[in-house]
């Protein structure tokens, strides 16, 4: 069974993480869009207690994305690898960015 649906559809929480797990019922991935506003900055977390690992895509825009201490800059078309115990935090540019967030344990 296949599940489509459009993600500026799904109501977006803390005003541009939008959630797509349980609209497209999926049972071990998480997928979400993010989109960020200019000079944004996300939450410092990891997904240890989970151990999910984590990909973040950066469709549009320019940011950086901190992890275990190292900031890595990310331009449009990049892709993140993260580990699950990775402490990661976002931190965007002068400009509107989109990110596929991507996770499974």
């Amino acid at each position: 069974m296949s599940t489509k649906v459009n993600y500026e559809e799904v109501e977006a929480v803390g005003g541009g993480l939008h959630f797509l797990r349980d609209e497209l019922g999926c049972e071990h991935l998480g997928v979400s869009v993010l989109e960020c506003e200019p000079g944004w900055t996300g939450k410092p977390h990891d997904h240890a207690d989970e151990g999910q690992e984590e990909v973040y895509v950066l469709v549009e825009g320019a940011a950086t994305v901190t992890v275990a201490g190292d900031e890595v800059p990310m331009e449009a078309g990049d892709a993140l690898r993260i580990d699950p115990d990775e402490r990661r935090q976002i931190e965007n540019g002068d400009a509107e960015s989109t990110f596929v967030l991507v996770g499974a344990p």
